[in-house]
This record gives structure tokens, sequence and C-alpha cells, in this order.
């Protein structure tokens, strides 16, 4: 494709995403099923140029005040991923001048803003956290994020898939602290392999791996994954679970689930029983009351934990939306206690990296629920045998209650996990 064809499309892409009314990724697949004619190089030509504007709008908006032309080509300028050779063949004498003042730009000399690049009313409760870690933080959640395997212990054995991969000529590792995990570098077309097709590997990043583990399902349990989506988490447990017992993957979108079909039907499993219900009191959670081993609440939540992969979440949530969601998370959460049945296990995570969507629901539910004890994450991942546990976790007296994951400190995306035992 022409330098400059490609141009005007990152142009127009960048456009698009910029609109926030619908997810980037959902964008960026439309835009490629509208214009089949692309191929894999302009693609990732043109979704990594997109997510790079996305991520450092802030900067990206500062500068492109300098330039002229329409303001979506100035910015597809700067956050353009390619050859600088083949981006400078697409541009004007005058655009190519002031490309290279952008470029001279040292960054300690920015304002704050445009060196983390998040909306203020993150950047606060961020700090509080992190003190001088959140600029670790904040240049994380930059850059892209690796992408990870669990491998299907139900089928295989994870140094086998990954020999296997390698003769793909694809190069994974074991991830640090998943047992199940394999992480690669790029983004191989990994549907067409045979390990994929056959059910040995589903993508599930590192950090999800680990909430499903932290659920320790054993065999003949009863168990429900009460806010399943599409069902990454259901099928960790049920391998887990070596496909026996029965496991409920509950949840209120029935679109949802239906993208846990192919997948289960890869996985081998046979315990899984996808159920959509109208809400978090529906009558089918009502009929199983007391009587469910381990329960899973992956609630609803911000998504801030997962911005090196959705960048424009940043954009898209605010402090209304996140007041909300708590109001969300804490009726959820107390709707899904009432299946776990005396000595079960309830398990509460998101995907967030805010206080108020994690600690804080944990902490009233634990004073407004005293038959629920809480255990030490910390502790349970020893029991089985996470490297460094007690790195993975923060909170509670002993400084281990819960799971606690960074993009800057782990690698994987923004986790949270509290865990409870009914007396």
């Amino acid at each position: 494709m022409h330098p400059k064809a490609l141009l005007d499309a990152c142009a127009e892409l960048v456009k698009l995403t910029l609109t926030f009314e619908h997810p980037a990724d959902a964008v960026v697949s439309r835009y490629f099923r509208d214009n089949r004619h692309l191929g894999p190089r302009e693609r990732a030509t043109l979704a990594e140029t997109a997510f790079a504007v996305l991520r450092k709008k802030l900067l990206f908006e500062s500068l492109a005040r300098s330039g002229s032309g329409p303001r979506e080509r100035r910015l597809a300028i700067l956050g353009f991923h390619g050859p600088r050779d083949f981006l400078k063949a697409a541009l004007s004498p005058q655009e190519i001048a002031w490309l290279e003042q952008c470029d001279a730009v040292k960054p300690e000399d920015l304002m704050e803003p445009h060196r983390h690049n998040l909306p203020t009313w993150l950047v606060e409760p961020l700090k509080a956290q992190l003190g001088e870690d959140f600029w670790a933080l904040a240049q994380s959640m930059e850059e892209g994020a690796p992408l990870d395997l669990r491998v299907n212990a139900l089928k295989d054995k994870r140094a086998e898939v990954q020999k296997e991969l390698a003769k793909a000529g694809i190069q994974a590792q074991p991830t640090p602290f998943s047992p199940w995990g394999l992480r690669i570098e790029g983004k191989p077309a990994l549907t067409k392999l045979d390990a994929f097709t056959r059910g040995a590997i589903e993508v599930q990043d590192e950090g999800s791996q680990l909430l499903a583990l932290l659920l320790d399902a054993k065999r003949g349990e009863m168990v429900v994954d009460f806010c399943a989506g599409a069902g990454g988490k259901t099928l960790a447990i049920g391998a887990g679970m070596r496909s026996t017992g029965r496991l409920y993957a509950f949840d209120v979108s029935g679109h949802r689930l239906e993208a846990l079909k192919p997948r289960m039907a890869r996985s081998g499993l046979s315990n899984v029983h996808p159920a959509a219900i109208a809400h978090e009191r529906d009558e089918r959670v009502k009929r199983l009351s007391g009587k469910i081993d381990r329960v899973l609440v992956d609630a609803p939540c911000s998504g801030l934990g997962t911005l090196r992969r959705n960048p424009d979440l940043k954009w898209r949530q605010s402090e209304q939306a996140i007041a909300e969601l708590t109001v969300k998370q804490t009726s959820i959460l107390d709707s899904a206690a009432r299946l776990v049945k005396s000595g079960g296990r309830l398990v509460y995570a998101t995907c967030s990296v805010l206080p108020e969507e994690n600690e804080a629901i944990a902490e009233a539910f634990a004073a407004a629920h005293p038959d629920f004890v809480p255990l030490e994450a910390a502790e349970l991942l020893e029991q089985l045998k996470v490297a460094a546990a007690a790195g993975l976790c923060s909170g509670g007296p002993s400084g281990g209650r819960y799971l606690r994951l960074w993009p800057h400190l782990h690698q994987t995306d923004g986790f949270f996990a509290a865990v409870w035992v009914r007396k």
C-alpha cells in the first residue's frame, strides 16, 4: 500500500476511535471488516497507530497544536507505527520539519500530564497507593501487553506445548507465577495452530489464570463462576476440576455466553453448564442457595487494570461511572455469597487498580457478613506452589490478605482478589 494511502487510512481510524462511542478494539475490528483488502502488515500498522494515539493522547494533542492540517492526521503522524522513512514518504516538507521538532522534545521537559497521559481524576488515587512507583506504572500502561496463553491441563503439559510452539516458530516462555501459563512476544496467528484447534491452549492473561487458581476448585465439587463473560476463567476452573463435578457459568449477557460455546467444545470439558441470568437475584441463583462449594465473582468493573490492552478505557471511564459500578459490585457480591455452603469458598475479583472497587468492597462485605472469614491470599498461593506468592499480595493484618497484581511489578494486567470461607 502506498505510504500516503496508509497514512490517510490511519488518520481515518484514529478519528473513529477518538469518538469513544464504542470500545476501540470493536471500532478497529469493524474497520477491518469494512476494508477487507488490507493485508496483515497494514492491519498491524493501523491498529498499533490508533492504540498509540489512545495511549499518549495528552502528549500527542499538545504536540499536534504546533502542526497544521486535520487534527486526526497530525495525531496519526505522531503515533505512526512503522519505519520513519516510510512515514516521511507520505509527508510534505513542512510536515517533516514539524515532526522533527516534535521528535526533539525531551521527556523531562514535558508537563506532568504529557508524561503520564492519564486523566486527572485517575492520577491522585494511583499516586496515593504507589508513591514514587506511580511513574513506573504510568510508563508500563503506555506499553503493549505480551500475549499470555493458558495450557489446558486436562489435555496437555506446559513443557510439551512449549516445544510444539517452538516447532511452529513461536517462542514461548513459562509464566513466572501461573503453573499453566506461556508468554509470547508479538502477535502470531494462533487460531491456525493444531494446539489451538484441539483445545490445548487458550489466550488468557497470567493474572486471570491466578484468579482461577485461587478458587482452587476440586474434583467432583459444585462450583459457580458468577460473572462468567466469555468464559476464560470458567475453562481454567473446569480443567482444574478434571472435568468432574458441576461448574455453572452464570452471566447476564447471553451473547457473551454464546462466545463460550466454541471454546468449551475445543476444551473437551463436559462439566460446564452456561446459564444466562436476568440479574444477580435471578430464580436460578435462589435455587442453588447454600449448595455451592466454591463461587468466583469476577465482578463487572472499570477495567482500568487492562490499560495496556484497552487504552481507550481511561478516556471512556469517569468518576461517576465508577461510583455506579461500586453499587453494582456490592449487590452482586451479596447475592453470590448466598450460594456458598458452610465451609465453602468465595472469591471476589476485579481487573481494576482502584481501591474503591477492590479493598473497599471487600472490607464492607466482611463487615456486613461476619459468617464469612477472610483467608490470606498469600498463604493460599504458597500452598498452591506459586513462586514469590507474598510479592503478589498486600493488605490485611499480615500484609498478604489480598491478591494485588500490577503491570509494572508483575507484568500482568492489574488484578485484585479477596477470599473468604463461610463458617
